[in-house]
């Protein structure tokens, strides 16, 4: 079978397109037969070495595939052949292995699709579950709004569409016309300048004054202590990444100034669940229902075949791409 794999880590140029045995169920597995392969952020993790739950090497990335199980080990039922499936690298001993024609995995790990939900589309539900888990930080707590920075990225679109299924206002951020106009197209409600010496006044214009009850941080520096500022009162502020590095100010002196407003920050990662199954699964079983209902949808998908695994990632490396990128084998 045809796979993308990488000796060591580096740069895009390290992924090499190879030939590999089509790989065998064992007891207690199934093969999945690729369709559609999500490209991603922890993808690039992998390739580069920095990701924290690295696969051994040699290295096949991705995190995300749906197709069909096509063959069964001893100990499972010969009927799950045919079954419609999403793979997430979540639920495997080790994180990777999607770049590839075919993958044997316990067999109680894929999560079954329903017809309603593309192949295509299924690549794009692990967003979904990040954002369920993400709009519970809180507590789910009631709340009436959320700002959003960078509103067009991956996981800030499935956060405004599941926010805004649940009847919450979405605030966000795009720095573009083509941003601007895809993140309207997900979900977000308002816009406001992204500059974060701006946002949170412009938050308060949008909330008659009062901030939103949630916001989520995937920057750090500048954007964070804006963030802050841009909630209302028992507002909480979510950190889920750190891109331009810690917050540009004192945070519990932030928090003091904003005494009367009684704030909270979270550090979120979506790693918290990964020994608990139960709600693990529980979160993308919730996506997916989700998604079959129609009660949100994939973002529009760039597709590539899966030989051009090179140029996908130097597209991920550059940053800006648009919607889910989606690899077929």
């Amino acid at each position: 079978m045809h796979a993308v794999q990488l000796q060591a880590p580096g740069g895009p140029e390290v992924l090499d397109c190879v030939d590999l045995p089509l790989p065998a169920p064992g007891p207690g597995q199934v093969r999945v037969r690729a369709a559609a392969i999500g490209a991603g952020g922890p993808d690039v993790l992998i390739r580069n070495g920095t990701y924290k739950w690295m696969p051994p090497m040699p290295a096949i990335p991705g995190n995300e595939m749906a197709g069909t199980v096509d063959a069964v080990g001893a100990g499972v039922d010969a009927a799950r052949i045919g079954q419609r499936v999403l793979v997430s690298a979540r639920e495997l001993p080790q994180r990777g292995g999607c770049y590839a024609e075919a993958i044997c995995v316990p067999a109680e790990a894929p999560f079954a699709l329903p017809d309603s939900i593309a192949f295509d589309d299924a690549v794009s539900l692990g967003n979904f579950q990040l954002a369920i888990a993400l709009l519970a930080s809180n507590g789910n707590a009631p709340a009436q709004s959320i700002l959003v920075p960078g509103a067009a990225g991956g996981v800030a679109t499935a956060l405004a569409q599941v926010a805004r299924d649940r009847g919450l206002r979405v605030i966000g951020t795009a720095s573009s016309p083509e941003k601007q106009a895809f993140a309207r197209e997900n979900g977000v409600h308002a816009l406001v300048d992204a500059d974060p010496a701006h946002i949170a006044a412009q938050v308060m214009a949008q909330t008659d004054g009062r901030g939103v009850d949630l916001a989520f941080d995937h920057l750090g520096g500048a954007l964070f202590t804006a963030c802050l500022h841009a909630l209302a009162p028992s507002g909480m502020l979510v950190s889920y990444n750190i891109v331009n590095g810690p917050p540009d100010a004192d945070v519990f002196t932030e928090l003091r100034k904003l005494l009367g407003r009684s704030l909270a920050v979270r550090t979120f990662s979506i790693h918290a669940v990964d020994a608990d199954r139960t709600l693990r699964r529980g979160l993308m079983e919730q996506a997916i229902a989700l998604m079959a209902a129609g009660r949100v949808r994939a973002p529009r998908a760039s597709r590539f075949s899966l030989a051009d695994a090179r140029h996908v990632h130097e597209l991920l490396d550059q940053g800006g791409t648009l919607g889910k990128i989606v690899l077929h084998p």
